[in-house]
């Protein structure tokens, strides 16, 4: 049995809160949350057959693309209220969320599924720039003493900031039961200052293919199962979707039947401690280069990096070049070229960054060169877009010259 596909497009989030009501009671169609209608809602053109899923799919998430291309990934309703269960279960208990991340990612849908299951209505944080001050001010319309949101790092990082002289802010901050953060790896030293400021932090790993996060502070919640093959992290149960929308030669490779046990292969390098059960996240299987021959870890650099002093948010990215093959190269904020501050850096301290990778990762890890841009794009999820990235590095290699708000090393 199928049923059909409703595409979504999302103004106001709590509007999406009845059609997914009944696509969780399995009494109306599932939907597919988009930010309006593009190409992602080709499925609800008029004069087209409907786009039909199986019949226990209840939300069709479209990944946001950011290293390869997008997915539509299909959950049930048992996965997204397991995953939904299994969170509550490991916070104490449910309450009011404070959505803080669009719904058209696994992210915010699950705020709404959990605010569904717990019978509370989520408070909207209002989109655009993200502004702590107008964050701590909605984080006031919360009313139930239990009280969750879910941020991706660079949201964390500004509240940490501002909140280290604004003493409203970081009472609102405390008063959360806990703060969620996912979606990407936190820069070092961002918990420990959250931690200072009293809050209760949760780092989170998962997808979209598990209805979201399923690994809290590193120990996996509800059912879920998290096991390392050959380096590459796999996991298994409830939460896990039911594959991808028009793709099966992508399902079968992705999700997996080993002795009766179905398994979603990541993609991520990864490690599960035998005895504690500890999952560490190495980074993406596809984010690694080859420089000289010797595999890089681009994640593994980028970690390194931003230990260093004024690199808490560089990110890291491999290039192609004509002697090695290709080479990592730290993309930095900073000001304009022209504004005063000098935001390349001198050779000296690009040398003492390449020595302090090179200490930990070997030689062939040393970062080329550091890009220091004006404005670092991002995507709607609040991660960085590493495709746009990589465009204007190959940009500013094939062009020759940067251009005028752009800086680059000697």
């Amino acid at each position: 049995m199928a049923r059909v596909l409703r595409v979504v497009p999302v103004g106001d989030p709590l509007d999406l809160m009845e059609p997914l009501r009944r696509a969780l009671a399995n009494s109306g169609d599932a939907v597919m949350p988009v930010p309006g209608l593009g190409a992602g809602a080709d499925a609800a053109v008029p004069g087209r057959e409907p786009v039909r899923v199986p019949r226990r799919v209840a939300v069709v998430i479209e990944t946001s693309g950011s290293t390869a291309r997008p997915k539509r990934v299909m959950l049930s309703t048992d996965a997204l209220l397991s995953s939904a269960t299994a969170s509550s279960v490991r916070l104490g208990g449910p309450g009011q969320w404070l959505l803080a991340l669009p719904v058209h990612y696994i992210a915010g849908v699950q705020v709404l599924v959990r605010s569904l299951a717990a019978g509370t209505t989520p408070v909207v944080l209002p989109g655009g720039h993200f502004d702590p001050a107008v964050f701590a001010a909605h984080a006031d319309r919360l009313t139930d003493p239990s009280r969750f949101t879910a941020l991706v790092p660079v949201q964390l990082a500004r509240l940490v900031t501002a909140a280290a002289d604004d003493g409203v802010l970081r009472a609102a901050l405390r008063r959360f039961t806990a703060i969620l953060v996912g979606g990407q790896a936190l820069p070092p030293g961002l918990f420990e200052r959250a931690r200072e400021l009293g809050l209760n932090l949760i780092t989170t790993y998962g997808s979209s293919e598990t209805a979201g996060g399923c690994v809290y502070n590193g120990i996996p919640i509800g059912n879920t199962l998290v096991r390392s093959v050959a380096g590459q992290l796999e996991i298994s149960g409830s939460v896990l979707a039911e594959g991808y929308l028009g793709d099966p030669e992508l399902t079968r490779d992705r999700f997996i039947d080993v002795d009766g046990v179905r398994w979603y292969r990541t993609g991520d390098l990864g490690a599960v401690d035998a005895q504690a059960g500890v999952v560490r996240v190495l980074g993406r299987m596809d984010n690694v280069i080859i420089s000289g021959g010797e595999k890089v870890s681009l994640e593994a650099v980028e970690q390194v990096v931003r230990a260093l002093p004024g690199l808490g948010e560089a990110l890291v990215l491999g290039v192609d070049d004509p002697q090695w093959g290709q080479v990592p190269v730290i993309v930095r904020h900073g000001p304009a070229a022209g504004s005063g501050a000098r935001p390349g850096a001198d050779p000296a301290a690009l040398a003492g960054i390449g020595e302090a990778v090179a200490s930990v990762l070997g030689r062939a890890a040393r970062p080329a060169r550091i890009v220091t841009l004006p404005v670092i794009p991002h995507l709607a999820s609040g991660k960085p877009d590493r495709q746009a990235l990589g465009r204007i590095l190959h940009d500013l290699r094939g062009g020759g010259e940067p251009g005028p708000n752009v800086a680059v090393d000697p």
